[in-house]
């Protein structure tokens, strides 16, 4: 009985060596289990990000392309908008300014409380 006894394993002692040549590897415990579910499960939601992640940044990428065929374009319409500009700031003649400095004064005068007439 002794022999049989020492080939049964007791509990907090584990597999006993006649037995743990049998098993490749001892069963996993329940948290165990639950840990590599988890592990793998984390594994799978990080490649699923990484998919993600690399279609953004093809994304983005074929955007700022776009953004950069019109880089030319948006600057020969600067360069349009600033000859308009320039050639309407010279037709006006240096009286109209004056005029319109003076009424400028003026209105800034009267919301400040200066009713005085100006001579």
């Amino acid at each position: 009985m002794d022999a049989l006894g020492s080939a049964i394993s007791t509990p907090g002692q584990g597999v006993s060596s006649s037995t743990h040549g049998a098993q490749s590897q001892p069963e996993k415990s329940y948290f165990e289990k639950q840990r590599d579910a988890l592990v793998s499960e984390i594994a799978v939601s990080l490649e699923h990000v990484l998919s993600n992640i690399n279609t953004l940044n093809r994304a983005l990428e074929g955007a700022i392309a776009v953004g950069k065929e019109f880089e030319s374009v948006s600057t020969l319409w600067s360069t349009f908008y600033d000859g308009i500009a320039h050639e309407n700031h010279g037709e006006v003649g240096e009286e109209d300014l004056d005029e319109a400095m003076v009424a400028e004064a003026e209105d800034e005068g009267e919301s400040k409380g200066d009713r005085n007439p100006r001579a």
